[in-house]
């Protein structure tokens, strides 16, 4: 396997293992075990525990921001958010390690600024505003629309986190927010 290729795998296990313990709770031992490799190994590939988060991180927006651009290709505008919406949807219960990735993501940077640490989280301020410019352009650059589009996605991030199930009481807003679909009185 190329170097390349386990940069990847402990990409994939660092956001499983950050998912589950977040970022203080999880040991660059756990990941590198995970993956099949030394400790030695991981940080030939990675610098530090710090930047295999922030690369885990980044790719967890990153996915997201590519399933927004995917699905939004060639798709009526009134469509649109209802794609994407659905594409969320489906791209973290396909992979729930993402949702909580995400959660750990902004419980970590928020940590980090609190203790004074701004640079830890100037990564991941980075990949979300790529991630908003993405939603914004196929939304139609509408800021609020984006803005709609956005917050009910984190409220749903927030429940199912909570551990509500994923039902029409979590993700119906997030459908509604700024059109209704297709075939409805709203």
């Amino acid at each position: 396997m190329s170097a390349e290729e386990r940069r990847e795998s402990v990409i994939r296990a660092a956001i499983t293992e950050f998912a589950r313990t977040g970022y203080q709770g999880t040991s660059t031992e756990v990941i590198a075990r995970r993956v099949g490799v030394s400790q030695p190994y991981l940080f030939r590939l990675f610098a530090n525990k710090q930047a295999i988060f922030l690369a885990a991180s980044e790719r967890c927006l990153q996915d997201t921001r590519r399933i927004f651009e995917e699905v939004s290709k060639g798709v009526a505008p009134d469509e649109v958010v209802h794609s994407m919406a659905r594409a969320y949807q489906q791209l973290i219960a396909d992979d729930p390690d993402k949702l909580m990735m995400q959660m750990q993501v902004y419980a970590a940077v928020a940590a980090a600024e609190a203790a004074g640490d701004h640079e830890f989280g100037a990564s991941v301020r980075a990949a979300w505003s790529r991630l908003w410019d993405t939603a914004h352009l196929a939304l139609g650059a509408d800021a609020k629309e984006t803005t709609t589009f956005l917050a009910f996605g984190m409220l749903a991030n927030t429940l199912l986190a909570l551990g509500f199930p994923a039902d029409d009481r979590v993700w119906s807003g997030f459908y509604d927010s700024a059109r209704p679909l297709a075939g409805s009185d709203g």
